[in-house]
């Protein structure tokens, strides 16, 4: 597509969209009493119109039914778990017994690598991206010394080249081949929550189990955003929180992926909870865990139906639309954002897009690094009715989420930025 820099356009290609009717499917906060420009789907998604009525009617049953309502409700609370495997199978590319929605994503993370990360005397290296996610490191930082391991002497950071902020694949391979013989586990944010980065997930896969590596991937800002197919790809397990692109709410449900070559490993050693227990003798309530099939038999505790019902509400607009027409709009967006914001006469003065500018290697976001007056500018933007997101010590970012935003959303944020850094 030929861009321009006019709201003229901007509206032009809303038109043309075939996703438009769904940003009125969902909650738009206001600023000053006007409806926002909220580009922080990537920290937390904005809420269905539809997530009022699938919490209701669990409300609704719960009054009705009580304890009965884990049979008889009408998403029998007992099998809840069930109700979102084929949207989120679709959504990660697996099949439904490789994915279970479940806990939050640090916890799921921990319990993915107590069965993973299997450190030896001679393996026991994590590979990982410098500046991970906070939570992230610290997982990684209390499982290496849970091990009795050096967090400084296990955990290998992969950090950009000098002068610049993405990671290049033939770096991260290089580094993998470097350290073949110790590395037990590599794990990665799919898509980079600072940076924007989509990495290549397959190469990096590849590389890590002809290491001899276990490979995982946090799919925090991932999942929702871009396409993934971790079945095709091998993937050994990977991780998810439900709040950001999932729009699943504060806090919603996360969820995991396990592979289907380690379904029926039951001597994979993990963290039990009755949940995952052989569904037939669960009430049994015997000693000796069973676990079920699949990614099942890592959960732990009985579903939050309240949580997952939110997750319902917004899974049903994923399924309608689809991660692939989702991504193509997705493109157009965040590309027409790059144009605009590289329209500004001399913006070299005042950012630079450290997001990668092959639109392939980035979801729908575009990190700014502000060289001066960051934090006065992000100021200015938020009075102007923007909702973005800073990070310390001086990063804006911004996503232009395909489901609920638009093209005029791109032209109006890149006019109140504009004036805010002039």
């Amino acid at each position: 597509m030929k861009f321009e820099n006019s709201l003229a356009f901007a509206k032009t290609s809303d038109r043309q969209d075939p996703l438009k009717s769904y940003q009125s499917k969902f909650h738009i906060p206001k600023v000053n009493g006007k409806r926002a420009i909220y580009f922080t789907g990537n920290s937390l998604g904005l809420q269905p119109k539809s997530t009022k009525k699938f919490i209701q009617e669990e409300l609704n049953d719960w009054s009705s039914l009580g304890v009965e309502g884990h049979f008889h409700s009408k998403r029998p609370w007992l099998h809840y778990h069930q109700f979102s495997k084929k949207s989120l199978a679709k959504l990660v590319g697996a099949k439904p017994i490789e994915v279970v929605a479940m806990n939050q994503l640090t916890v799921n993370l921990h319990l993915m690598m107590a069965s993973f990360y299997r450190p030896t005397k001679t393996r026991f290296k994590i590979l990982t991206e410098a500046g991970a996610f906070p939570s992230d490191q610290y997982a990684f930082e209390s499982q290496t010394k849970f091990h009795g391991l050096n967090p400084d002497d296990a955990i290998i950071e992969l950090i950009p080249r000098e002068g610049e902020f993405i990671l290049r694949t033939e770096d991260i391979l290089q580094k993998i081949e470097e350290n073949k013989n110790e590395i037990a586990l590599i794990i990665l944010g799919a898509v980079q929550y600072y940076s924007g980065q989509f990495f290549d997930v397959k190469k990096i896969t590849k590389a890590g189990h002809d290491a001899g590596a276990m490979v995982g991937f946090d799919l925090a800002h991932a999942i929702g955003n871009v396409p993934l197919q971790l079945h095709k790809d091998e993937i050994d397990f990977a991780v998810w929180c439900g709040y950001k692109y999932l729009n699943s709410g504060p806090g919603g449900m996360a969820g995991v992926f396990v592979h289907e070559k380690h379904a029926h490993n039951f001597d994979l050693p993990r963290f039990a909870g009755w949940w995952g227990h052989n569904v037939k003798e669960r009430f049994e309530m015997k000693k000796g865990f069973k676990p079920m099939v699949g990614a099942d038999g890592w959960q732990l505790s009985n579903f939050p139906v309240l949580s997952g019902a939110a997750q319902l509400a917004s899974l049903q607009i994923f399924d309608e639309v689809g991660i692939n027409a989702l991504r193509k709009k997705s493109l157009l967006l965040t590309d027409y954002l790059e144009f605009l914001l590289k329209s500004i006469e001399s913006f070299e003065n005042y950012f630079q897009i450290i997001t990668p500018s092959n639109a392939k290697a980035r979801g729908c976001q575009l990190s700014l690094l502000m060289k001066k007056n960051g934090k006065k500018v992000f100021d200015r933007i938020t009075k102007g009715g923007v909702i973005a997101d800073w990070r310390e010590p001086d990063v804006i970012r911004v996503a232009p989420v395909p489901l609920y935003n638009s093209f005029e959303d791109v032209f109006r944020f890149s006019e109140i930025f504009r004036n805010a850094i002039q």
